[in-house]
């Protein structure tokens, strides 16, 4: 049966910055909020000298029974999906 994900505001979004660097792992932590992250990352590269950072952003997805039938929703798995015409 073909299911459809999407984006579930309610879970929220969480932001992250990891340092790069050999041998460093610091990491932000998780953030609620963009700004936060990278405060953080600008914080540790002006302490450290270190340059090299990997942003991680995370959401959550509901997935949900697809409605019958032929379907031009992006967001639809199986067949009838993948935004055909």
């Amino acid at each position: 049966m073909p299911h459809t994900i999407r984006h579930a505001p309610e879970g929220g979004v969480t932001y992250e910055a990891f340092c790069a660097a050999y041998g460093c792992g610091a990491e932000s932590g998780p953030q609620d909020g963009q700004g936060a992250a990278q405060d953080w990352a600008l914080r540790h590269a002006g302490l450290s000298g270190h340059d090299l950072f990997r942003r991680v952003y995370t959401d959550h997805a509901r997935v949900t029974p697809a409605a019958a039938g032929p379907s031009h929703d992006p967001g639809r798995v199986g067949p009838g999906g993948g935004g055909g015409t």
